[in-house]
């Protein structure tokens, strides 16, 4: 059974008729020719927008000349009410300053120091989960688990924590009303005028914020006492910008944790909701990883996850076919020239990888969940040229390290301990809300593996589990 996928427009339409389309879903607004287009162009009355495929422009854009095609400000215009300045939304030297700080953060060890903390999140959601088990929507238990996970590497509380349990209820509508671009992003609308965000969004957006505030007080309070915990959090706030000698201020380091919020939590929800439902799509693929999973034994350390090469490549397949953040908008600083096309100055460059993971021309049985294809020629060959979960170049996500030994992992945890089984008639409809999100969620009926013939009880259940 092929994983589903949106049913893409097949004919033309108006530019209202897509704006009200686009408005729904990103993904079913645009035309099935996208799926073997190496570019592609959408005019509006206010601004040229070119799609591209071809892996060498993309190289060209992401690449060679990243400078030289900024984030476009368009994208901004739906994520800052929350982002703010976040190194998410900013060009130039402005970034380059915010990466400087931000980037020491996640180097080398930084990723075996934040382990436990993740295999803590990863432990307490297999212990929620037994605890549910049957009929599971799992984009909810996923978020669960992926909000954990960054409250405890980045400021050493777990969800439960009164804070973090009310930014996870806040964030959870957040994601739910506020599409990836707004309405303004198609319009001139002026600086001074309302930029049409849907109330609840504005509203769930400033609670986030004031509560990220309070933490991020409470840990610059700690650091200044001398005895703050070691985590990300500490790492960042206490990390000079090697030029300039300066320090986050407060407000710069909220926006920094939210977009570490929605770039951690959001997308890794994504990913690994889909990956547990395309291996309940594939029995097999999900008995391998169990296997490879329980071969670990009780005791799980950082350099066990490079034995767990079919659980990656789970991972991986599953960020092709459904990556989280399905486009990414530059803007030309200057005209250009793309496959004899002219790009004016300010024209908005896409890059789609919904339709670069699943181009018809560059992958074979694009549309197919395979795993193995990454241990092939072809699919290797594939994977460098045209496969971009995390983006590529100088802005590549600085947590993509992060992102992947944390898929990895709780997918390993969670088959290892659950059967999950299709159910009948709930198949999702892959949507792009924030991220890559199923329309209603993504149901899958759970239950309790059993290794010895007999269940465990739950006072043996950690020992024996995880």
């Amino acid at each position: 059974m092929k994983p589903p996928k949106p049913e893409a427009r097949a004919d033309k339409v108006s530019l209202w008729r897509y704006l009200r389309l686009f408005r729904q879903d990103i993904l079913s607004a645009q035309p099935a020719r996208l799926y073997r287009a190496w570019m592609a162009e959408f005019r509006t009355p206010f601004f040229r927008s070119y799609l591209i495929n071809q892996p060498e422009l993309i190289r060209e854009v992401l690449n060679a000349r990243p400078m030289e095609f900024p984030k476009s400000s368009r994208v901004g215009e739906g994520l800052r009410p929350l982002l703010g300045n976040s190194v998410f939304l900013t060009n130039g030297e402005t970034w380059l300053r915010q990466r400087r700080i931000i980037d020491p953060a996640f180097e080398g060890g930084r990723l075996r120091e934040t382990f436990p903390a993740m295999l803590a999140a990863g432990k307490a959601a297999v212990e929620r989960l037994r605890a549910r088990q049957g009929d599971v929507e799992i984009e909810e238990m996923a978020s669960h688990a992926a909000a954990d996970v960054i409250f405890r590497t980045l400021f050493s509380i777990p969800i439960e924590h009164e804070i973090a349990a009310r930014v996870f209820r806040e964030f959870r509508t957040y994601q739910r009303t506020q599409p990836i671009l707004n309405l303004a992003a198609f319009l001139p609308v002026p600086r001074w005028m309302p930029r049409l965000h849907r109330g609840r969004t504005i509203r769930a957006a400033k609670s986030i914020r004031h509560l990220i505030t309070q933490l991020t007080t409470d840990r610059m309070w700690a650091i200044e006492a001398g005895a703050p915990p070691n985590d990300l959090a500490t790492k960042i706030l206490s990390t000079p910008d090697p030029q300039t000698g300066l320090l986050f201020e407060t407000d710069e380091m909220v926006d920094q944790v939210a977009i570490f919020f929605l770039a951690g939590h959001e997308t890794s929800a994504s990913a690994l909701g889909w990956a547990l439902y395309l291996l309940a799509l594939h029995p097999e693929a999900q008995e391998r990883v169990a296997e490879e999973a329980a071969a670990l034994g009780d005791a799980i350390h950082f350099g066990d996850l490079s034995r767990l090469r079919f659980t990656r490549d789970v991972f991986r397949e599953t960020l092709r076919l459904y990556p989280p953040v399905p486009m990414m908008v530059r803007e030309t600083t200057k005209p250009e020239r793309f496959r004899d096309r002219d790009l004016p100055k300010r024209a908005q460059v896409v890059i789609s990888p919904w339709h670069l993971h699943r181009h018809e021309r560059i992958w074979e049985r694009p549309d197919d969940f395979d795993p193995d294809r990454f241990q092939t020629t072809e699919g290797r060959e594939c994977m460098r040229d045209a496969y971009i979960p995390f983006s590529a170049g100088k802005r590549v996500c600085v947590g993509a390290g992060f992102a992947m030994a944390e898929g990895v992992l709780l997918l390993a945890l969670l088959v290892r301990a659950f059967r999950f089984e299709r159910i009948e008639g709930a198949e999702p409809v892959p949507v792009a809300y924030l991220t890559v999100r199923a329309k209603n969620g993504i149901r899958l009926r759970v239950s309790e593996r059993v290794s010895s013939g007999t269940a465990p009880t739950p006072a043996t259940a950690s020992a024996e589990r995880v």
